[in-house]
């Protein structure tokens, strides 16, 4: 079975109701493929540890609904076989069996070597909390750094702001699907960090709001930074979740120290006694984490036609641009996000991109 005919199968599986990627490996690995399990005979499926009447009667309604099989992929879904899908987060015990993303999907090659700062905290935090968060979000801009944070009232928002002000590229984690805004009035922002950086979410379009799905999105806003900056948390926080699994994936864990009695850092602050470093000035993480991967000069207009232009052709997959234009990772990464900005080029599933207005479909999953 070809790789794009894989993805189909897998994201026709993704569709049953309670089906997640132990249920589809294990499907693949029972019958030899995702294909061959979807037509086995019930009692098959049955005879499986784990499945029950439930699975069959999703399968047997989405044959009976669906116009044809395997249903095709979205745009911008990431799926597990894809290129494009961080090896950092299929090593998670719970890897994402599909993630859905909108903005630049040049930022994805950085993710994909961890080449993102996060910055977590408290939603109720305070004026000294946010100004940090503010300051820590335009400090990592300026050097090159994407800033990653959850999109959440307080510290997140903060930073994503400081980032935004600075002229930077913000990447948020979301614990809710890509159209549903929350909070509410975060619309402008959320809209603001589609267009400059990335939104990810592990929910499909129209799920609705799940309790605990804001906790969970914690491990993969974790697990794709290199480094995280706890700034201000209570006793009872998220970010202290957060932190938790930053330092069980051995993640540097930075955190901004505040007075001994300030409530809203009481749980922030405890982690300066296991053995999380002290953050003092943003400049200091700056300079621990050295340039950041999109820290070069402006990109001028490129001429008509552009090298990268050039080199993409109808379409071509990061790792063949690499080879074409002798470019490393973090450089080719800048040139394809400032042509997406542009309007240049469009990006594709698998780590590729074609020029705006072919009419050429690439396998997404497949170098050229």
């Amino acid at each position: 079975m070809t790789i794009v005919g894989r993805r189909s199968w897998w994201w026709t599986w993704f569709q049953v109701p309670g089906v997640g990627i132990s249920r589809i490996r294990q499907l693949e690995q029972a019958f030899g493929s995702l294909q061959a399990a979807w037509w086995a005979p019930g009692e098959q499926l049955l005879a499986l540890p784990g499945v029950g009447p439930s699975l069959l009667a999703g399968r047997d309604q989405l044959q009976l609904r669906a116009a044809a099989l395997p249903l095709p992929v979205p745009p911008k879904v990431l799926l597990p076989s894809d290129l494009a899908m961080p090896p950092a987060l299929m090593a998670l015990p719970q890897p994402p069996a599909a993630l859905f993303w909108a903005g630049r999907g040049a930022l994805w090659p950085l993710l994909r070597r961890q080449q993102a700062i996060a910055v977590i905290g408290s939603r109720r935090a305070s004026p000294y909390g946010c100004r940090w968060a503010q300051r820590l979000g335009a400090a990592l801009a300026a050097a090159g750094w994407p800033v990653m944070s959850g999109l959440a009232e307080g510290i997140d928002a903060q930073a994503h702001q400081g980032c935004l002000e600075a002229g930077g590229t913000p990447i948020a984690v979301l614990g809710t699907s890509l159209e549903r805004i929350y909070p509410r009035h975060h619309q402008q922002l959320q809209s603001q960090v589609g267009r400059r950086g990335l939104l990810i979410s592990e929910q499909a379009p129209g799920t609705p709001g799940l309790r605990g799905a804001f906790a969970k999105r914690n491990r993969l806003l974790v697990a794709l930074a290199q480094a995280v900056v706890l700034v201000e948390c209570p006793r009872r926080s998220g970010a202290l979740l957060a932190a938790q699994i930053a330092w069980s994936l051995q993640r540097p864990l930075w955190v901004v120290p505040a007075d001994s009695d300030r409530e809203s850092a009481v749980g922030s602050n405890g982690w300066l006694n296991q053995g999380a470093t002290a953050l003092l000035d943003p400049a200091q993480l700056v300079e621990a984490l050295g340039p950041g991967p999109l820290q070069t000069l402006v990109l001028p207009q490129p001429p008509d036609p552009s090298p990268l232009l050039s080199a993409l052709g109808a379409g071509a997959s990061f790792e063949a641009l690499q080879r074409r234009l002798q470019l490393s990772p973090g450089a080719l990464a800048q040139q394809l996000l400032h042509h997406e900005q542009q309007g240049w080029i469009e990006a594709l599933p698998g780590l590729c991109w074609r020029p705006r207005h072919t009419e050429i479909d690439l396998p997404v999953a497949q170098q050229p």
